[in-house]
């Protein structure tokens, strides 16, 4: 395998008494796509700030292409969640901004305007736009740059199902032309575009590897209706149930093959829901 264009050892950072990362080992090859999976607080945005050489770490050091990111003045292309956009601004002069701030900036924007169906908000101020428009337009900067790596903080973040899945269209297209992607997340969704995935759990990687294999190692799955949601808590590791959409879920223990005799628990197929609480809620266990 070929040197990591982008490789995190033994990351350490703290903000005062509060250690936020706690030994991060990171390697990232050309043209590979990392997911960073990780619950709200775990330390994702805290870890694509040192990685974009934003923060200086604690302890450890980072590394783009061989060099520490601290003494290179062209490095990744970060995306960090609602802060990227200027809000006075329409949405063509932040583009404009962009473009005057970053000799990388290219033409693309307008196909990615395009594609998001922005261009007819683009002389809106920013502020007037919602949620998923902020962001789609936050992603179109960020990925109009040409950039060795792309850190990408919460990509999909207030953006409905149609329009994640033109988000994952354009990083796909992206990963075609061999660009290399950290995407921090809690939205298990996004590991589709995941050629690895990494669990962030308190400060440290928990788990690594594709996602298949990430998902073969979760334990098996009991799920029933949430009316029998405390029949399953009986019968699943640590009493501990996960509920959505009127559906129970949690994993059973490791002396248990099959499902209970109880009527109402039943044996289900692992998701990437099922691997993300596994291994955000037992970090690894």
């Amino acid at each position: 395998m070929s040197d990591p264009v982008l490789r995190a050892d033994g990351v350490y950072y703290s903000f005062g008494d509060e250690t936020v990362l706690r030994g991060v080992d990171l390697e990232v090859q050309r043209g590979e796509t990392v997911v960073l999976l990780g619950a709200n607080g775990a330390g994702k945005s805290v870890l694509l700030s040192c990685l974009a050489g934003g923060r200086r770490p604690s302890n450890g050091t980072v590394e783009l292409r061989g060099t520490p990111v601290s003494e290179r003045s062209s490095s990744a292309s970060l995306l960090v969640q609602d802060s990227l956009c200027l809000e006075r601004l329409t949405g063509r002069e932040n583009v404009a901004f962009y473009d005057r701030l970053d000799h990388r900036f290219t033409d693309r924007w307008a196909t990615y305007t395009d594609r998001f169906g922005l261009e007819s908000d683009l002389d809106k101020p920013v502020e007037s736009y919602s949620g998923g428009m902020k962001r789609k337009l936050e992603l179109t900067i960020a990925l109009s740059v040409d950039a060795p790596v792309y850190l990408l903080d919460e990509p999909t973040a207030a953006l409905d199902l149609t329009t994640i899945k033109d988000v994952h269209a354009l990083l796909d297209d992206h990963r075609d032309a061999a660009s290399t992607f950290v995407i921090a997340t809690h939205l298990p969704t996004d590991i589709d575009v995941a050629d690895r995935a990494a669990v962030l759990d308190d400060g440290r990687i928990v788990a690594s590897g594709t996602p298949e294999s990430l998902l073969a190692s979760v334990p098996p799955v009991l799920e029933s209706d949430t009316d029998d949601a405390d029949v399953l808590r009986d019968h699943v590791l640590d009493g501990r149930i996960f509920q959505h959409d009127e559906v129970a879920r949690g994993f059973s223990p490791a002396d248990r093959d099959d499902a209970p005799d109880d009527a109402g628990i039943r044996s289900a197929e692992p998701t990437y829901t099922d691997m993300f609480n596994y291994y955000t809620r037992f970090s690894g266990a």
